[in-house]
């Protein structure tokens, strides 16, 4: 039925082949899941393009909907639309959040609008700060932005979903612990990527598991929780370090807009956390990399805390919104004299 690439974030960008059927199953369990009422107004603040929109543009038409399309996103036109027109849905990866908490004019909304985040795994920080503006945060892969901060459970539409070890498939303990790779089946999953049979065949398994090179855990209650991108794992000393976790972490930093982790290469421990960091405009005055790193050892195991630190005024991101943190490793790996190192 349609055919939409990846976003390149960890590699080159492959054609995704959605059938019919699919499309139908996750577009149906998409409005259900989310509760979405006759004649929502849904401002697209979510590329149609990538994913096909998260399925909305059929979901939308099928409930009597109105779309609000934008050009570009910023943070002020958003909040005007949302006044103006009076919008009740949207849907934005945690970046988008973040923009929207971090925006000049982010006066608590009217009324509250409802807003579906995926795509990463979003840190609590920043779900608290969106929820606080007036909006209410549905997460989809419910104290309360921790909990949400998790990827939550499966849908009708998938026959099951689970956390494996990617050596044997065998589910890993369910003690929100034991970390293992997540894995997917059911009628909506892609058929596979477009003349790429070889891509294909890793991810998707003789016997209907879809691989998802995520990184996650299972909780007692059932409830999945991504902890990482497999392939952005830091192994510093035999210990594997979620990139998620750091970032989280900063995100708590009141002087901290944005910030992504990525492995550089250490002659002694292997690989240590490199923290790119981007600063909220009008700070009186600003953190220095000894400030960002104390920070993070007051909060997080000494072996976890970022080794150097790259201020930039603004993260490289996809067309998407997602960070490229190829492009963050490169600037990692180069030793560059922007790298400063503590």
């Amino acid at each position: 039925m349609v055919l939409n690439y990846t976003s390149g974030t960890t590699s080159s960008p492959k054609g995704v082949v959605h059938c019919h059927r699919g499309v139908f199953i996750v577009t149906v369990e998409s409005l259900i899941d989310w509760s979405v009422p006759r004649q929502p107004v849904y401002l697209w603040t979510l590329p149609i393009f990538h994913a096909n929109g998260w399925s909305f543009p059929w979901g939308i038409a099928a409930v009597g909907g109105t779309n609000i399309c934008l050009r570009k996103f910023d943070g002020p036109t958003i909040f005007g639309m949302i006044k103006r027109h009076g919008v009740t849905h949207m849907c934005g990866a945690p970046v988008v959040l973040n923009m929207l908490t971090n925006s000049p004019n982010n006066e608590p909304l009217r009324n509250p609008v409802q807003i579906l985040t995926a795509g990463a795994p979003p840190p609590a920080t920043v779900l608290f700060r969106t929820e606080s503006l007036g909006f209410l945060v549905s997460h989809g892969y419910g104290e309360r932005a921790r909990l949400k901060a998790r990827q939550g459970v499966k849908i009708a539409g998938f026959t099951e979903i689970d956390v494996v070890d990617p050596k044997t498939g065998a589910s890993v303990k369910r003690d929100g612990l034991s970390i293992g790779e997540i894995v997917l089946r059911g009628g909506c999953v892609m058929l596979g990527y477009l003349k790429d049979p070889e891509s294909t065949s890793k991810c998707l398994k003789d016997d209907g598991w879809f691989y998802t090179g995520d990184v996650g855990v299972m909780h007692p209650d059932g409830y999945l929780e991504i902890k990482d991108r497999s392939k952005d794992v830091i192994i510093s000393g035999g210990e594997n370090i979620s990139s998620v976790e750091v970032e989280s972490v900063l995100y708590t930093n009141p002087a901290v807009n944005e910030a992504a982790v990525v492995a550089r290469p250490d002659e002694y421990w292997g690989e240590t956390p490199c923290a790119f960091v981007s600063l909220k405009e009008g700070l009186n005055q600003k953190p220095s990399e000894k400030d960002i790193i104390d920070f993070c050892r007051e909060k997080m195991p000494h072996y976890m805390v970022p080794k150097t630190i790259v201020f930039k005024d603004e993260l490289p991101k996809t067309s998407t919104g997602k960070i490229k943190k190829f492009m963050l490793r490169e600037i990692a790996k180069s030793g560059s004299s922007r790298v400063s190192r503590m």
